[in-house]
């Protein structure tokens, strides 16, 4: 927490150019009290007509939309509590994954990738708190590519095409600010704010001219072309963090038909085993057990990760598995299967020779906290660094001529050897030693990075129960780079990243690559291919895009959990709500897809009980 600590060392000393009455209300903020804070209901009622378990993206949109109906009652359940100053900033989105706001998961060591990350285990971020991962991620808004949509629906999920998904996108969002927009793909009076960032650095105009010197064009990433290059659209508003709580839970915690308890972890999904029926939720709040009953549905919002291992604690899972933790099974379901996840490669910095680049000391400044303050600007307001993207094709994407990209670039404002108080080498899992090596040696430098994301993986895990106890971790196998396809095409899209970086825009700032070598690759020739893939297994990353292992699918698919309308297969009363239905993950960053999902459940579940 050093930085959080330094952070609010100088904001002490920019409290004297701000009014008394701005610094009061930033205060309060910043530990949390009433501009911040969502009421709760102590009083959990007996029965409720939808309990949604998880406050996420998906889990919170669901509560706002049934709540419109007066005479519906909703529980919604959260295991973290609000949030505080420091998830509104951007800038700070890294050093969230070592706050209390992060569950934590770390994954089996594998023999494919991570290989020299801390104890050979994938970091997993997951957000805990009112507003999920929304609250920890990165902000960037991308809803994925038309046929990520058009293959759901090919795969018997019907009313999930593109054109039908679209209408949902455009409901959420509220993209007024936005800028160099394609206005028919946009909408204005959502309750989701998007905007850009209020602060570009020299590096955002080159890399868009070394994008259209490749032959991309300069885009909307969410409009009709899904190849090119473009600035970032991040879910803000006035230059601070608009979290799935912000945009969907703070506007209606009014509303009497909507409880909202805090700190409590649903433990069980209770399901009649005869009727095959979901009938209520256990939970632990405060060290006390409650059981609530629900009267329509259970709504599981719980993530990738929980909704998983809640379903296969509650008895819906794989049959094997199951038993062997002493669960009755109620229904043999693929669950945990099919998890997925973007890949991306953060960890090789550009050298530069002007300080045009941002890092944790270049911040530390009372200007810019005060311009992100009092403002909204400045680089506090870049979200996690990223200023830019670029969704490109390598040469070994299959269907060159089409419009959909294999692999994502993003334009960091800065390189990891700024990292100096370890907010983002914690979020990867870099080891001290590495850092000491690679990076500490570099400090004074400045940097940029372009970070290759691996959009389209072939490469499947798994989530497992550990045991049939609802607060020990379950077992998470990613099996990043299982398949060599995934390792290839990541090694073309650091290769394109090194090309940008070098490229003629970029000469004016002398931008090199750095020569010290990863650790266990010193033996290879640096920039070569084979240095490339030794150096993807020991630090690539997850980007925190986990989905697909409650998958979306037909009765008559064997691997899928919930059919097209989100019903788990052979429970009644019961519908997962967030990432975890995702057949695919899609070809760009998930948060946006999960409210879309929010929003599109909402409807369905309104349909189901119409008149009701």
């Amino acid at each position: 927490m050093e930085l959080y600590a330094l952070f609010s060392a100088v904001l002490l000393i920019v409290s004297v150019h701000l009014c008394q009455s701005q610094f009061n209300g930033f205060f309060r903020s910043l530990f949390g009290a009433e501009e911040n804070s969502i009421g709760e209901n102590e009083d959990v009622l007996e029965e409720y007509d939808f309990v949604v378990i998880g406050a996420g993206s998906g889990g919170s949109v669901v509560a706002n939309r049934l709540t419109e109906n007066p005479s519906w009652s909703v529980l919604l359940l959260e295991a973290g509590k609000d949030e505080i100053f420091l998830t509104d900033v951007p800038l700070s989105a890294p050093i969230l994954s070592i706050t209390g706001y992060n569950w934590g998961y770390k994954s089996q060591k594998l023999t494919t990738a991570c290989l020299g990350l801390v104890d050979q285990r994938c970091h997993l971020p997951r957000g805990k708190g009112l507003g999920g991962t929304s609250i920890i991620n990165f902000m960037l808004y991308t809803r994925g590519n038309r046929r990520d949509f058009d293959m759901w629906e090919a795969m018997g999920n019907k009313g999930w095409g593109y054109k039908d998904v679209l209408y949902y996108f455009l409901k959420s969002e509220n993209c007024t600010l936005c800028r160099d927009i394609d206005e028919s793909y946009h909408a204005k009076s959502g309750d989701l704010h998007v905007e850009n960032a209020g602060f570009e650095s020299p590096l955002v105009k080159l890399f868009i001219e070394a994008g259209q010197q490749l032959g991309y064009r300069n885009n909307d990433p969410n409009g009709e072309y899904g190849l090119g290059f473009s600035r970032v659209q991040a879910t803000m508003k006035g230059g601070r963090r608009c979290s799935a709580a912000k945009a969907f839970l703070r506007p209606v915690a009014h509303r009497s038909n909507l409880h909202i308890s805090k700190e409590s972890r649903a433990t069980k999904i209770l399901i009649d085993p005869r009727s095959k029926r979901a009938f209520g939720v256990e939970f632990r709040r405060n060290k006390k057990n409650f059981r609530v009953k629900v009267r329509k549905e259970v709504i599981l919002s719980a993530g990738t990760i929980n909704s998983a291992q809640l379903l296969m604690l509650s008895g819906v899972g794989p049959k094997e598995h199951l038993e062997s933790k002493g669960i009755a099974v109620l229904s043999d379901l693929p669950v945990g299967f099919n998890l997925q996840d973007h890949m991306a490669m953060s960890a090789v910095p550009f050298l530069v020779n002007e300080s045009i680049t941002v890092s944790d000391l270049t911040v530390q400044n009372p200007v810019d906290i005060y311009n992100f303050l009092a403002r909204g600007k400045g680089p506090y307001t870049i979200p996690g660094g990223a200023e830019a993207l670029a969704f490109v094709k390598t040469k070994l994407a299959k269907d060159r001529n089409d419009d959909y990209p294999d692999i994502e670039l993003v334009l960091g404002a800065g390189g990891l050897n700024g990292d100096v108080f370890g907010g983002f080498r914690a979020l990867l899992g870099i080891p001290q030693s590495t850092f000491t090596k690679v990076y500490q040696p570099l400090i004074s430098r400045p940097s940029f990075s372009i970070v290759p994301v691996l959009l389209r993986p072939k490469s499947r895990g798994r989530v497992y129960l550990k045991d049939n106890n609802s607060f020990h971790w379950p077992l998470i196998d990613p099996n990043y780079f299982s398949e060599e396809d995934d390792l290839e095409t990541m090694v073309e899209g650091v290769k394109m990243a090194v090309s940008i970086a070098q490229s003629a825009p970029f000469k004016r700032y002398d931008t090199s690559l750095s020569e010290l070598p990863f650790p266990k690759c010193e033996h290879l020739a640096l920039n070569s291919d084979e240095y490339w893939r030794c150096s993807l297994r020991q630090l690539c990353a997850t980007l925190g895009h986990h989905v697909g292992t409650c998958k979306m699918g037909p009765k008559s698919d064997p691997t899928a959990v919930v059919d097209d309308q989100l019903r788990v297969h052979g429970i009644q009363n019961l519908r997962v709500v967030d990432g975890s239905i995702m057949p695919n993950v899609i070809a760009g960053h998930t948060n946006a897809v999960i409210f879309m999902i929010g929003e599109k459940a909402s409807d369905m579940i309104k349909e189901s009980w119409a008149g009701e």
